[in-house]
């Protein structure tokens, strides 16, 4: 009998039902991993981990690490403390999520370790960093790209940026969905004054890069008479785009901040929406856009290369920044009546590309492809 392999995870606050792309990625693919023998133990950040998971979940067990609730430090102290404790532990696979946390990649091999990483995305092309984070996060690149016995990247453009910039070949493995089950209850709609099919929905954190000002504006231009906007998402940290953020919605007639939701208020905030909107300027590979399909909403998303390589229809894309064109867009789409085979349709084609349970496999063989050259 095979012995099962020992998987370590780092990078991530924690899961489940905690904000973030990474992490939502993670809490799909970790139950996975187990089912298919994988012993996963993922360090968790303590300030994130919710207190009411216990520390095994789905076949999952969490070590939470001491971390600073600080938007520059956090991710690096933490990872710094999840490279030594995996060190004495001594897993088959110490799997580094993102690009930051992936400057460790260096201390853990000099340690011993066979470290996998996975690149979510350029995250020094995020507006909220500065000078000295871009530059350490580019080092994280380097050295998670060069240095680690196994790559796994989410989108064909960053297999493409990975080889042009250093040179080497990665597994491309894409974030997943899960097709949901459509709620037909409206608890949610009815706490923040929302009519099914009346309003236009984005869920992301209050981060710069999702340009939530553009959205707001559009909105305003676009003059939708009976719709809503209504933004789901938190700030992590209390910073001035969030502030920016809040100023306008109260400026803007008809804008709703949901906040950060989970769970079924969640789905039924996706499940009734009229349309789904992501106006950002970054992604790695849009999981809030792909959970929008899961529940068969139309789509608009910026032009950017990860939200192309979806693979919406050309009508389904607005030039990145263009407020003018995202309002246009908006007030043709919402005037569209909505139809069952249409929902449908875009259900089938998002499962049919980004299945969670394919993803956890082409991982596991990323990992025996990863043990066999390092013990070479």
């Amino acid at each position: 009998m095979t012995r099962p392999i020992r998987v370590m995870m780092l990078g991530l606050r924690g899961f489940p039902n905690v904000q973030g792309g990474v992490e939502t990625h993670a809490e799909h693919l970790c139950p996975r991993l187990a089912k298919l023998g994988c012993d996963v133990t993922v360090l968790v950040r303590s300030p994130y981990q919710p207190a009411e998971v216990s520390p095994m979940w789905n076949g999952v067990r969490f070590i939470p690490l001491w971390a600073p609730k600080s938007k520059g430090l956090e991710a690096i102290l933490h990872s710094f403390l999840g490279v030594l404790y995996a060190a004495i532990k001594r897993p088959d696979i110490l799997h580094i999520q993102a690009i930051g946390p992936a400057i460790l990649t260096l201390l853990a091999r000099l340690l011993g370790l066979t470290v996998v990483v996975t690149h979510h995305g350029p995250d020094y092309d995020r507006q909220k960093w500065g000078h000295f984070a871009r530059t350490v996060l580019r080092l994280g690149e380097r050295w998670g790209m060069r240095l680690s016995n196994g790559r796994i990247v989410i989108s064909k453009v960053i297999a493409d940026l990975v080889y042009a910039k250093h040179g080497v070949k990665s597994t491309l493995i894409p974030n997943g969905v899960v097709i949901p089950e459509i709620p037909t209850t409206m608890d949610a709609l009815h706490e923040h004054g929302l009519i099914h099919n009346r309003y236009i929905l984005l869920v992301s954190r209050l981060v710069e890069e999702k340009r939530h000002l553009d959205l707001i504006e559009a909105f305003s231009r676009a003059e939708i008479a009976g719709w809503k906007l209504v933004l789901v998402g938190a700030s992590d940290h209390n910073d001035a785009y969030a502030g920016k953020v809040y100023a306008a919605a109260q400026q803007t007639h008809d804008v709703v901040l949901a906040g950060f939701q989970k769970g079924l208020p969640l789905h039924q905030l996706y499940a009734h929406a009229g349309l789904f909107v992501l106006p950002s300027s970054h992604e790695g590979l849009p999981i809030a856009m792909l959970e929008a399909l899961s529940f068969g909403l139309p789509v608009i998303a910026s032009d950017i290369p990860a939200n192309l390589e979806v693979g919406l229809p050309d009508e389904c894309y607005f030039r990145l920044g263009n407020v003018n064109e995202l309002a246009k867009m908006m007030r043709k789409v919402v005037q569209k009546t909505r139809d069952d085979h249409s929902r449908e349709a875009r259900r089938e084609f998002v499962a049919s590309k980004y299945d969670w349970n394919k993803i956890a496999g082409e991982t596991v063989s990323v990992y025996r492809n990863s043990m066999k050259k390092n013990s070479v």
